[in-house]
């Protein structure tokens, strides 16, 4: 295989990926907050963590994946003020709603998929650790605030200096803070709101916070991988950095992985324009295969045009594919290519579309476990006992079978031969794909070689 090249936000350029422990791989990456349906937004950002995640375990890595939920927020809060419930039932009652959307997308369940609320302990540890170091403090009335002025390296990850930011995605201007943009890690409890018991009176913790808390506590305190969407870069993502590295003393993470957004007629998708499609909706008229092969055609740091031109095609493509997969199935049904050519199936070459496995709702594999598919399309194309290029070996002039013989020896020299070709064109492709990934997961690239694959 080629050099595995990651593209790190936090440098802004591509890195060879090297794991803190060979052949092991830490994984966080933000989940949901459980307050309404999903939509394709985070459709995108689960499958492509779901891709990157299969194709590492494919690479031979053992990867511990971490997707958390947010359980308590602002938003949970409002949406239980408006439907006249508990937090804690909304969260309930998404969090279901979300597994169900994940499981009808063919994305697996992360290692561990923690809860904000389960997790309150670690959190509260955390807060008073950076107390003890000084980069928090409490304000009148009980909220806890990151002071960022005591950490300089602040805006490292988002490429902004603290002169030229504004407060950004949750946080509020506050006169008690000593800057604008102190973040606050515990809020103090109010009236109808859920509370929990802490040494700074009864609340609840901050958004940013809760990932630092629940990734140290499953990964440790440095680790590989934190994945996310990109307008999560800032501030939250800006934010864990600052809290978890004053907390520990260590850097936080290595790699940092930003998908792109999901745009509707070239404008962000989001629930503030009223311009989102969840993915129930689109389910409910096009297979999640079709899906995420739409999704995965752009590479997963550019934005995605939603379109139900671009659905259609891929589900045109989709078809194609299966197509071609089941003509290779019915042929070594049917015994093309006899038990010598089933012995194929152990030789290196005869594995190309276990790559593919990676893009694909089906099934799951374990670390370095390979996939049948494209041993179908060998074996399938062998029987045909055509080269892959269309073109027939010719005859020597003249040539004359053997005294006594039947042409089984010139027939079995020729099957020879077509399975040798075949061979090196699928090993070639299957080496395409691979570099493809390798590339910073470019499966739009990747599925290109797929198609050259079942032409």
């Amino acid at each position: 295989m080629s050099e595995l090249q990651v593209y790190n936000t936090l440098t802004g350029r591509k890195e060879k990926f090297t794991p803190l422990v060979p052949g092991q791989i830490g994984m966080y990456v933000c989940g949901v907050t459980v307050y309404d349906h999903c939509h394709i937004g985070h459709a995108r950002g689960a499958i492509i963590f779901d891709v990157i995640r299969r194709y590492l375990e494919y690479r031979g890595f053992a990867v511990k994946y971490i997707r958390n939920i947010t359980d308590i927020d602002d938003k949970i809060i409002k949406r239980a003020q408006e439907e006249g419930c508990t937090a804690k039932e909304i969260a309930q009652k998404y969090t279901v709603d979300y597994y169900q959307d994940m499981e009808r997308l063919g994305v697996r369940q992360a290692t561990f998929e923690p809860k904000a609320t389960e997790h309150i302990e670690e959190i509260i540890a955390l807060i008073r650790r950076l107390e003890e170091r000084g980069y928090a403090y409490r304000v009148e009335g009980g909220d806890v605030y990151f002071d960022i002025r005591k950490f300089p390296a602040y805006g490292r990850l988002s490429k902004r200096s603290l002169d030229s930011m504004q407060a950004g995605a949750r946080v509020e201007v506050d006169s008690r803070k000593k800057d604008p943009l102190d973040f606050v890690l515990w809020k103090s409890a109010k009236e109808g709101e859920p509370a929990w018991e802490s040494p700074w009176g009864a609340g609840r913790p901050g958004w940013h916070i809760e990932c630092s808390a629940m990734s140290i506590k499953h990964l440790g305190e440095t680790f590989d991988i934190h994945g996310g969407g990109e307008d999560l870069i800032f501030p939250h993502h800006e934010n864990e950095i600052a809290q978890s590295e004053a907390a520990t003393g260590k850097p936080f993470v290595r790699y940092w992985l930003h998908n792109g957004f999901v745009n509707i007629n070239q404008e962000k998708m989001s629930k503030s324009l009223k311009n989102f499609f969840t993915i129930k909706e689109v389910l409910a008229r096009y297979s999640s295969e079709t899906l995420r092969l739409f999704l995965l055609s752009t590479h997963y740091r550019s934005p995605v045009n939603f379109t139900t031109a671009g659905l259609d095609e891929a589900a045109r493509a989709l078809e194609r594919v299966y197509n071609t997969f089941n003509t290779a199935e019915y042929l070594i049904k049917a015994g093309v290519g006899g038990e010598q050519e089933r012995g194929w199936e152990s030789q290196e070459e005869s594995g190309l579309l276990a790559s593919t496995q990676c893009l694909s709702a089906r099934g799951s594999q374990e670390p370095g476990q390979k996939d049948v598919a494209w041993q179908e399309i060998s074996l399938a194309k062998e029987g045909s006992q055509e080269p892959l290029s269309g073109t027939q070996e010719p005859e020597a002039a003249g040539e004359q079978e053997p005294a006594g013989g039947s042409g089984r020896d010139h027939s079995q020299r020729r099957t020879q031969t077509v399975k040798q070709q075949d061979e090196a064109v699928l090993g070639s492709l299957r080496a395409a794909f691979e570099a493809a990934m390798d590339d910073d997961f470019n499966t739009a690239e990747a599925i290109g070689r797929l198609w050259e694959a079942v032409k």
